[in-house]
């Protein structure tokens, strides 16, 4: 036993030393970190809990180890991470709160970039063909140090590694040094703050830049002093808004509306260079264009919020943290003026600030939300920054007005829209008739209101996409999907609309409606002449926006409105905004009733005098028009589709069990059956099998669908697969019984000669045309023709692979064509095929071109369909002359079966071609 004991205790000392102990040896603690956490003895292993959690984006530094901006490289910025985990073995010191402990950190790169798979680097319009990827992966570290529970820090050393070259590994020494926050922390004592450093010199190859790190936790008990003080001081901010026109955000549900917001900076038209405008200080001209509230941490019941704040001077990419753009504050609902005030503080280094991280809190922030909403005023939020400073102290800048980036707004159910421009809009459309009789519209509550839409100028050129989207129909406000909704207070606030959809009941007479309408050009035309005058319109999302309210008539689908588009100030520095406001926008809907689909039309154009600055070119929009009740139907489509092949996939299994019965009982009809025919049918089956194995074995294909009756119904797609397997598995056991038949046969009856002779013609005949269809792609594709469905009415290229796709289904159509030949050259009569199989699968193949013609007519356009689970347009020729043809020659086929069948293989064949087979009968007299 204890030899056993002996050579195990070896082996595993053994297989300790290759597999755990370290290739790169490990920094020393005492060199870099006995001036933060002195190394102490161990003493007994424990399990720690008080090292709190630490992970973070807000990083600084450390290009060399993480990746620089490309500089040549079109990059997407999804921020630094940085997580550190505490491992269980942990230790207990002599030094009373002192415990050694081991952690992992990893890091991530901020960058991804834009790979191009095209050639000379350029994609295709509407190509999809870009790929993101990490610049650098993920770097993982070992660490081990010490944590104290009364300082609040955490100092541990340890070594990683990254790849430089392929195959190539460099070591990475590291230092990590944290400060976390005290336990019940005010706005100085909030923030974790930390450096990530390498512990080797300049030269060595494995050196990274030093790593300053920010984390920025909830606290349960955090004490907001700063705005405690301001509020007990008495500031008011020199606001002159009259307090009923603001918003009053009640405990219920101040946390769900205040969420992360980018507020637009709009500085005096004054503002140049070092005249106390720019928020960051410094004479160098830099204005920032945006502000970001990020709610770190909010209390509901006492309506106080913590913020970090950045300045950033685009709307969206590459929002880096820094030092000289971060602030950190607090802020608190002052019932006094239904205003949000926010007292900032900058965030600084502690390496160079002796371990402060909270600086000058000089920062002042007022917010509030306006109740009324009117076509020249729809921002969400507006308010002042300011300084607390005097003109003559250092760090002093003037007021600057903020308001709300609303490019995704969210409507609150306690405000109001206020209609000013009703009479003019009346005033300025022009009467239209009544359309078609019987077509019925859009109710204007409902969500067919809103639409998408491609804009075209008056020469016809489509040079933009847009979308219009309700904000107020009559009283109430539109958009109910967004909104901030207390639980406590839903019945009693005005104004509301209900969660769920609106009713669609027709309005009677014209209705007071407003819209919020974005057109965005082709990045191609934004600087051409073609969208010259509407360039002061851009906003910093490369987007026109246009507010408009007018009526609408929901007798026939007409819409009139007039508009005001936003005009951008020409200073740079200057966020201030005007608006142009001599604009009509007309919308004719199309109607709900239509089955296949229309098309929503509109104009949008200037009233102003050709000669004005302001004045723009006519513009055309249309749009598809998805409405719901359209949608129903598609989906009651798709429902009856998926019975369909269920119906049609049993038959087939019931027509091949029939078949088997039939040989069953008449042997002497398996020599007599064409195997190209069998082949065909069977690899029919099999090729949807074969694409969607992982759908019927690796994943659930359990989808809920809503039916057009509005019951939810369960459809389980795996079904559909079992029971083509089923009639795969019956067809292939014909193929084993009839090719067993002529094998064990011989060439009694000269089916294999037979049978060689039509397989002989069938595939040439097959691959003849499969060259064909080859042909037909390339010649329509290299001459830019597209394919118009009939059917549908919609232009699509054609694939190669769909083309083949398509051909494939006709030859399953054709199925019984290698039977005909094989009785010909058999010149039989043998009844092989039983009736209810050539005639029921023949059935099958000719219900879906039915079926097809019936969908053209009665459902919307493919684009709108979604999904096609029978006739699948794809899967094979599907159009009005396929439609017919293709049933006519089915028909053919069967009907010269039935009476090969009774007359006689060569029956199809001319009179002097049917004696060969009469001969053929005659018996041969043998003498000796």
């Amino acid at each position: 036993m204890s030899t056993s004991l002996f050579y195990a205790s070896l082996c595993f000392s053994l297989l300790t030393s290759i597999f755990i102990t370290p290739a790169f040896s490990i920094p020393s603690y005492t060199d870099h970190c006995s001036s933060t956490v002195p190394e102490s003895t161990t003493t007994v292993p424990t399990q720690i809990h008080s090292v709190p959690y630490f992970s973070s984006s807000y990083i600084i530094g450390g290009d060399t180890l993480l990746g620089k901006k490309p500089a040549n490289q079109s990059y997407y910025y999804v921020g630094s991470y940085v997580r550190l985990r505490v491992l269980p073995n942990s230790y207990e010191t002599i030094d009373r709160g002192v415990y050694k402990v081991e952690a992992s950190l990893n890091l991530r790169s901020p960058y991804r970039y834009y790979s191009n798979r095209t050639r000379g680097n350029r994609l295709p319009r509407g190509s999809s063909s870009y790929h993101r990827r990490r610049v650098r992966g993920l770097i993982r570290f070992s660490l081990s140090g010490f944590w104290s529970e009364t300082s609040r820090k955490l100092c541990m050393v340890g070594s990683g590694s990254r790849e430089v070259e392929e195959g190539k590994n460099v070591n990475l020494d590291a230092v990590l040094k944290l400060h976390f926050a005290s336990e019940n922390p005010d706005i100085y004592t909030s923030v974790v703050s930390g450096t990530f450093e390498s512990a080797g010199s300049a030269n060595d190859p494995g050196y990274f830049d030093p790593i300053l790190m920010f984390s920025f936790p909830d606290f349960p008990n955090y004490n907001y002093s700063l705005v405690s003080e301001e509020l007990g001081g008495g500031s008011s901010g020199g606001s002159e808004v009259v307090k009923s026109e603001n918003l009053s955000l009640e405990p219920s549900r101040f946390c769900s509306v205040l969420t992360w917001r980018t507020m637009v900076l709009e500085y005096a038209t004054d503002c140049r260079g070092s005249q106390h405008c720019s928020p960051l200080g410094g004479g160098n001209g830099f204005l920032p264009g945006f502000l970001y509230l990020n709610p770190i941490q909010c209390s509901g019941d006492v309506r106080r919020v913590r913020y970090l704040m950045m300045f950033q001077n685009n709307s969206y990419v590459d929002m880096s943290f820094g030092l000289n753009s971060a602030l950190i504050g607090e802020a608190v609902w002052d019932d006094k003026s239904r205003q949000l005030v926010l007292v900032a503080c900058r965030v600084l280094n502690p390496v160079s600030h002796s371990g402060n991280t909270v600086g000058d809190c000089m920062f002042r922030l007022r917010l509030r939300y306006p109740s009324i909403w009117t076509i020249r005023n729809d921002t969400q939020i507006v308010g002042q920054l300011s300084s607390n400073r005097s003109v003559e102290d250092s760090g002093y800048f003037r007021k600057i007005d903020v308001r709300s980036y609303d490019d995704n707004p969210v409507v609150f159910p306690w405000l109001r829209y206020e209609y000013t421009e009703l009479e003019r809009a009346k005033g300025s459309c022009s009467v239209k008739k009544p359309g078609k009789k019987g077509n019925v519209y859009p109710d204007g509550h409902s969500y067919d209101m809103r639409f998408d839409m491609s804009v075209k100028n008056a020469k016809g050129k489509q040079f933009a996409w847009g979308f219009a989207v309700p904000v107020s129909v009559g009283d109430q406000l539109y958009e109910t999907r967004n909104m901030f909704i207390a639980v406590d207070s839903m019945a009693s606030a005005p104004g509301f609309a209900a969660i769920s959809e609106p009713e669609t009941s027709v309005s009677k007479g014209p209705l007071n409606i407003s819209y919020r309408i974005s057109i965005n050009p082709y990045p191609e035309v934004e600087s051409s002449d073609l969208f010259r005058a509407l360039n002061r319109s851009l906003n910093l999302q490369h987007l026109v926006e246009i507010t408009a309210e007018g009526v609408y008539n929901a007798e026939i689908g007409f819409l009139c409105m007039v508009g005001c588009r936003k005009l951008l100030s020409d200073d740079h520095n200057s966020g201030s905004i005007s608006r142009d406001c001599e604009i009509l926008v007309e919308v004719e809907f199309a109607a709900l009733n239509g089955k296949t689909g229309g098309r929503t039309k509109g104009t949008i154009r200037s009233t102003r005098a050709k000669d004005d600055p302001l004045h723009f070119e006519d513009l055309s929009m249309s749009s598809s028009a998805f409405y719901t009740e359209v949608a129903q139907r598609s989906i009651w489509r798709m429902d009856l589709e998926i019975t369909m092949v269920l119906i049609s996939n049993t038959l087939s299994c019931i027509f091949v069990v029939l078949q088997l019965f039939h040989v069953k009982r008449n042997p002497e009809a398996l020599s007599s059956m064409s195997l190209v025919m069998l082949l065909i049918l069977s690899i029919g089956y099999m090729i949807p099998l074969v694409l969607n194995f992982e759908a019927l074995f690796l994943r659930s294909n359990r989808q809920t669908l809503l039916l057009s009756t509005g019951g939810w119904v369960e459809i389980n797609e795996v079904s559909i697969r079992v029971i083509t397997m089923v009639a795969f598995l019956l067809q292939i056991r014909l193929v084993q019984l009839v090719w067993t038949a002529k094998r064990s046969n011989g060439d009694e009856k000269g089916s294999w000669a037979a049978e060689k002779k039509a397989a002989v013609v069938s595939l040439p005949m097959y691959v003849c045309g499969g060259l064909l269809t080859l042909l037909v792609n390339w010649t329509r594709n290299r001459y830019g023709y597209q394919a118009v469905s009939s059917s549908y009415n919609v232009f699509k290229r054609h694939s190669l692979w769909g083309d083949l796709r398509s051909y494939a289904g006709l030859i399953l159509d054709g199925f019984l064509l290698p039977q005909v030949l094989l009785n010909v050259f058999m010149g039989s009569a043998e009844k092989a095929l039983s009736r209810p199989f050539y005639v029921g699968i023949s059935a099958v193949r000719l219900v879906p071109h039915a079926y097809d013609q019936y969908r053209a007519h009665n459902y919307p356009a493919s684009y709108v369909n979604g999904t096609y689970y029978y006739a699948n347009p794809t899967a094979d020729f599907y159009s009005t002359a396929w439609n017919v043809i293709i049933p006519c020659g089915v028909i053919a086929l069967a009907v010269i079966v039935f009476l090969q069948q009774r007359r006689g293989g060569r029956w199809i064949l001319p009179r002097r071609f049917r004696e060969l087979e009469l001969y053929e009968k005659v018996p041969a007299v043998i003498t000796e």
